[in-house]
């Protein structure tokens, strides 16, 4: 999601294994074009030492929640959490959350009625795509409203 038009990049459906939205954001992050500054704020499920190290060899800084409360404690030291932006990344990736709301609510995707990785990440790719249809009218709203 992009921080500061709450606008959907990028989706990817995976199986229900402990690591797939790991290696989903992991796959996200490397496909970002551009040689921009690139970040990735997640929760702390992706507070991991192998998460971490793998999105700053790819050249992307980590804005992880730090999970201080596992075994050897969190991978994102005070090099990442001392700059204002990592704040700003971690209080914005709350915003993913009402995307996932909307489709729930208002897209009917509570539970899928089809199985099969094509045919869910075909579906939950197109309800994305309505989310970022209303999201970029509510946008362009002001513009139109000025001109």
């Amino acid at each position: 999601m992009d921080n500061r038009h709450a606008l959907i990049v990028d989706c990817r459906v995976t199986q229900a294994v402990g690591t797939g939205e790991r290696d989903a954001a992991k796959a996200m992050a490397a496909d970002i074009p551009g040689a921009h500054k690139k970040t990735l704020g997640a929760d702390k499920n992706y507070d991991t030492r192998g998460m971490v190290g793998e999105l700053r060899r790819i050249g992307v800084t980590p804005h992880v929640a730090q999970n201080t409360s596992r075994p050897g404690g969190s991978a994102i030291n005070s090099r990442t959490t001392r700059h204002e932006g990592y704040a700003q990344s971690i209080n914005a990736r709350r915003g993913i959350e009402k995307v996932f709301g909307w489709i729930k609510q208002w897209g009917g995707l509570r539970q899928f009625k089809l199985s099969g990785n094509a045919n869910v990440s075909a579906v939950f790719g197109l309800h994305v795509i309505a989310y970022k249809l209303i999201r970029l009218g509510n946008l362009l709203k002001p513009a139109m409203a000025a001109a």
